[in-house]
């Protein structure tokens, strides 16, 4: 069975750093294209950053581009996602997804098929 269990978020100041973590199960993550999510209230989720670990592909929305870094541990089969320079509107609920496919980055949520349960961020003022 697929499990992403997500770690990391919590409150900062603008300006601060999080690292959120995503711990994959009963899959490996070579095998997966990897995105980190977020939803805030009122808004439709959206992707944050994507990755393909097959071929070493990323992608990353304009709004966080600089900022966050997404990168993978195959040996503790978990993908991170670095967040720098946090600002206000970075605030939602966090969440990582897999979908078995390789050489692809996949950027749609309703592609994925499993999802970790959030993890939420709040920048503060």
């Amino acid at each position: 069975e697929v499990q992403l269990v997500e770690s990391g978020g919590g409150l900062v100041q603008a300006g601060g750093s999080l690292r959120l973590s995503c711990a994959g199960s009963g899959f490996t993550v070579d095998d997966y294209a990897i995105g980190w999510f977020r939803q805030a209230p009122g808004k439709e989720r959206e992707a944050v950053a994507c990755m393909s670990d097959s071929d070493n592909s990323t992608y990353y929305a304009d709004s966080v581009k600089g900022r966050f870094t997404i990168s993978s541990d195959n040996a503790k089969n978990t993908v991170y996602l670095q967040m720098n320079n946090l600002k206000p509107e970075d605030t939602a609920v966090y969440y990582c997804a897999a979908v078995k496919v390789r050489y692809l980055t996949v950027v749609v949520p309703h592609l994925y098929n499993y999802w970790g349960q959030g993890t939420q961020v709040t920048v503060s003022t």
